[in-house]
């Protein structure tokens, strides 16, 4: 049950805007000062609308995750670790934990089925970062729905900025889970904007988020903990704020430090670019670059998923007249999506899978819930194709230019390639298009007045005093398992 907060919070932050932080010249001290300065007003309304479709698109892809299989497992070992506190954990009814764990779990939720956004320039998911603090403070303390917003676009607008000053997929292909390095600047920062921060406790925030800032690639494979990670990411950033608005002191000038510094760390021998930081700071809103996923699957394979629904819409394939499929992509998606697999695979596997991806597409034409259960990813079809498909890897691409090169027993060829996939930054999904994508995923999980009013509330967030309450409450009700 939400506590009186007896100071409003945007009283606060103009109380707060005078402590400045302890070098404001600098990467660390030119962000939180734009940061503790920016309001909902100097946002453009566009961006504002934006916001509040990216979030829709967070609390759908928190509403599928919660009880897959992999989640319930997540918070039966977790809740009877944690069993207290007041703080929600959607879908799980009257189920209760602390708020470092609700907004791990939830995290982990948005993560579930790789059906969120990405950033594409600096690989990251922010929703599963910054939606679950948002509902970890609202579920201890009042928040406006207005409040709520500005604490969602202030997340949105940090991270992609710090994983550009590391080379974005640069980090990929290095074997660091990159969104999960990039992330608790997200955490800290919509966390803190709840918790009244001013510039200098921004500070002392990113200070306490960013050495806590982990994640290898590497979970990619086997394990469950790939759903979890970017929760890690977003759990550290909400202990980070909460100690700053405790008092509790940072490593100051985080980013640039000579000695230990964050840049200097992740970047060493690599040259990193701590201008991008605060590079265009209200003129380039990231909130509107964030790609929003039409497929359950990594955002590298989404190029190659486009490139085979694009040859088949165009000259249909009898898939048991494929001789070869090629697959050409870049360094750090080779490196994220092209490993050898053999059956059987788990779902996350067949989801960070260029092979499986492609193949699954090409076979059922489409890549959604349905193409990554488990009874679909061992089916014989699928693998005799993907005994039939050779990646290769060209580093001379960007990130998500995909070729998709597919060769008939007859010798006769169709290739395509796509240089930025459906939902991307080229390419991105409309408003209109991410309400139907929320939609199509919770119809199965909701009746449809509970669906009408978490897309009222969160569309109109903005405009709603009560909004974050009335979100925890139609957030909280059960779900059912959506692979059931």
């Amino acid at each position: 049950m939400a506590t009186k907060n007896p100071v409003p919070a945007s009283a606060a932050r103009r109380r707060n805007q005078g402590r400045p932080p302890s070098a404001p010249d600098g990467p660390t001290g030119r962000i939180t000062t734009w940061v503790a300065g920016l309001e909902l007003d100097d946002v453009p309304p566009h961006v504002r609308d934006r916001a509040s479709h990216l979030l829709l698109d967070g609390v759908g892809c928190l509403l599928v995750g919660s009880h897959l299989p992999w989640s319930e497992i997540g918070v039966e070992a977790l809740t009877k670790l944690d069993s207290g506190g007041g703080a929600a954990i959607a879908g799980w009814g009257s189920r209760t934990t602390s708020a470092p764990t609700a907004t791990l779990l939830n995290g982990s939720f948005i993560q579930g089925f790789e059906l969120d956004d990405y950033y594409p320039p600096a690989p990251l998911h922010v929703n599963s970062i910054v939606l679950p603090v948002l509902l970890a403070v609202a579920s201890q303390q009042d928040v406006s729905g207005p409040d709520f917003l500005l604490a969602a676009i202030r997340g949105y607008e940090v991270p992609g900025r710090v994983g550009l000053a590391l080379h974005g997929p640069e980090m990929l292909t290095r074997g660091w889970h990159s969104g999960v390095v990039f992330g608790p600047a997200a955490s800290a920062v919509a966390a803190g904007t709840l918790y009244d921060l001013d510039a200098a406790g921004f500070e002392d925030a990113l200070g306490m988020a960013m050495t806590q800032a982990c994640g290898l690639m590497s979970a990619q494979f086997e394990s469950m903990v790939k759903r979890m990670q970017h929760g890690f990411a977003a759990r550290n950033g909400l202990t980070a704020a909460a100690l700053a608005a405790g008092g509790y002191v940072g490593i100051k000038q985080v980013f640039e430090r000579d000695y230990g510094g964050f840049l200097g760390v992740f970047g060493e021998g690599h040259d990193p670019q701590p201008e991008e930081i605060t590079a265009e700071l209200g003129t380039r809103w990231d909130t509107e670059l964030y790609a929003i996923k039409p497929y359950a699957a990594m955002a590298g394979l989404h190029a190659g998923i486009d490139a085979v629904l694009k040859l088949s819409a165009s000259n249909p394939i009898d898939p048991s007249n494929v001789a070869t499929i090629d697959i050409t992509v870049g360094s750090a998606a080779y490196g994220h999506g092209g490993f050898p697999i053999e059956r059987p695979i788990t779902n996350i596997t067949a989801q960070m899978s260029l092979r499986y991806a492609v193949c699954v597409a090409l076979l059922d034409q489409g890549a959604l819930m349905a193409q990554f259960r488990t009874d679909r990813i061992n089916s014989d079809d699928v693998w005799d194709l993907i005994a039939k498909t050779t990646l290769h890897e060209d580093s001379s691409r960007d990130t998500y230019k995909t070729t998709v090169r597919i060769t008939e027993q007859n010798g006769h060829h169709h290739e395509e390639t796509v240089e930025s996939p459906k939902g991307g930054s080229a390419n991105p999904l409309s408003n209109e298009e991410i309400v139907e994508k929320f939609n199509s995923l919770t119809e199965p999980l909701l009746d449809s007045v509970r669906q009408k009013a978490i897309r009222t509330t969160v569309l109109g967030m903005a405009d709603r005093e009560d909004g974050p309450r009335q979100l925890l409450k139609l957030l909280t009700a059960e779900v059912p398992n959506a692979l059931a």
